[in-house]
């Protein structure tokens, strides 16, 4: 899963190099083994952003992605369209990227991250649960709800571009409430009043989260090997 997610990491256009942060001497091992560059770093993060400003306080550029390591699915092209944001708006501290649910399972899915967003593209909040509820036609949290309206709700991709200065002084913050009630650390950046950009990309991704997102992507790949 790793290697795919650097093989295609390594396909944008706008990155300069691709470093795989990691606690886990079996992960540095396997990526060193095709090729890879790995840091090992402490076992003791709160977050993957905190695990990625360890090894950005050693390199230089000034905008730096976190692309998670269970998303073996990564377009390069939403790479680059959460890098863009950051080089066209140099007081942007961080982005992001979002595409609307168009299956009523994601919207109720805790696995999948949601997103509101203000008229200007910012972040208002991210959250586990359905947002926006619809008070009217979600009388109750059913998963796979037949008839959901969820045409103003949008999933969340965890993939990010910071800043690199602000990448080190978000490390630098306490994880806040919401973030540790919600398990997302973008939160910390709401909470601490930053703003987050968010972009709507056209792609689709699947992060491997349970054993049968595993099951789906693996379909997927056999397929494209079938074919």
């Amino acid at each position: 899963m790793i290697q795919h997610v650097c093989e295609r990491a390594a396909q944008s256009l706008l990155l300069h190099e691709v470093v795989v942060a990691t606690d886990d001497e079996r992960i540095l091992r396997t990526v060193e083994r095709f090729g890879g560059k790995a840091h090992l770093t402490s076992p003791d993060h709160s977050s993957g952003t905190d695990r990625v400003a360890e090894v950005a306080i050693k390199l230089e550029g000034d905008i730096v992605v976190n692309i998670q390591g269970d998303e073996p699915l990564i377009s390069p092209r939403m790479i680059d369209e959460a890098i863009l944001p950051l080089m066209q708006d140099k007081s942007l501290p961080m982005s992001t990227l979002c595409r609307r649910i168009r299956e009523p399972g994601e919207a109720f899915d805790p696995n999948v991250v949601k997103v509101v967003k203000d008229p200007e593209g910012f972040a208002l909040y991210f959250s586990r649960a359905p947002i926006p509820y619809h008070r009217d036609l979600w009388r109750e949290l059913v998963p796979h709800r037949e008839g959901a309206e969820i045409s103003l709700c949008y999933k969340h991709f965890g993939l990010y571009a910071y800043r690199r200065d602000f990448l080190l002084h978000f490390s630098r913050l306490r994880p806040s409430p919401l973030e540790r009630i919600e398990q997302l650390e973008q939160l910390r950046a709401l909470e601490n009043g930053y703003r987050i950009k968010v972009l709507e990309t056209d792609e689709e991704t699947i992060g491997v989260d349970t054993e049968q997102d595993l099951e789906r992507v693996r379909a997927i790949f056999q397929g494209k090997s079938a074919a």
